[in-house]
């Protein structure tokens, strides 16, 4: 398995447990992609309030344990919250297997996206270089 591979797959599956949770953006914090796993998660947060509002009564959405009685929720709803879940852990795994090779100049040994070559570390994921200059792409 390549590194990318591994970095894909790794990233799907932490995805996966938090959509076991209900947290999407949980792959994209794995590969350092900030704005999209808040993104992810503000979306998921957000579309489960809009469609549990619109299938209850918000009255009865603070009832104590309501929320983490899913088998009470319209099937409408669990179908959509798993296919939003399913597209965030997709995204993450899609993001995963994106590769930094075809970038010009030096890349980081450890995430491999494009660095400066005057900075002693990266700027990406703040590996310091033992050498002031990372390795060179590999083409």
């Amino acid at each position: 398995m390549t590194d990318t591979s591994r970095r894909a797959f790794v990233a799907a599956m932490i995805g996966a447990i938090g959509a076991v949770v209900g947290v999407a953006g949980l792959g994209h914090l794995f590969l350092r992609e900030w704005r999209r796993a808040v993104a992810w998660f503000a979306l998921s947060a957000g579309a489960s309030l809009v469609l549990l509002t619109m299938a209850f009564d918000p009255a009865r959405l603070m009832e104590p344990g309501f929320l983490l009685d899913v088998q009470q929720w319209p099937r409408w709803v669990v179908v959509t919250l798993f296919v939003l879940l399913s597209l965030s852990i997709f995204d993450a795994y899609v993001l995963g297997r994106r590769s930094h090779a075809g970038t010009e100049g030096p890349t980081c040994p450890a995430c491999a996206r494009p660095v400066d070559p005057e900075m002693g570390f990266c700027h990406w994921c703040t590996l310091e270089f033992e050498d002031p200059r990372p390795d060179e792409p590999h083409h």
